[in-house]
């Protein structure tokens, strides 16, 4: 199993800036990507960004040249710096590992909230 915890979310204004972290354990290497997604009230969750191992990094339109998400493998731990925050970007933000195509561990989710 892997297990997932975010960490990082707030309350900013429109604007300004946060740093969102995931922290995984358990069985980390079996993970084939990782990315974060966001669920805003009465909204589908939507994927914001992923980095598949070994390789690119791809972000939702929504979120292009805003967000930058990054990596720690010595802490096992991945980031999404957000800047230039809208007020659509107000959601639940998840931490999301893919181990196969059938499955996915999910973190517990933390808020965002971008006040206008």
């Amino acid at each position: 199993q892997v297990q997932l915890v975010e960490s990082g979310g707030g309350l900013v204004q429109a604007g300004g800036s946060l740093r969102l972290s995931c922290a995984a354990s358990g069985r980390t290497f079996s993970i084939k990507s990782i990315g974060w997604y966001r669920q805003a009230p009465g909204k589908q969750r939507e994927l914001v960004a992923t980095i598949i191992t070994g390789g690119s990094t791809n972000y939702a339109d929504s979120v292009q040249g805003r967000f930058t998400m990054s990596t720690d493998n010595a802490k096992n731990t991945v980031y999404l710096q957000m800047n230039s925050l809208k007020p659509e970007d107000t959601a639940v933000y998840y931490c999301n590992a893919e181990v196969s195509s059938v499955l996915r561990y999910w973190g517990q989710g933390t808020h965002v909230t971008v006040s206008s």
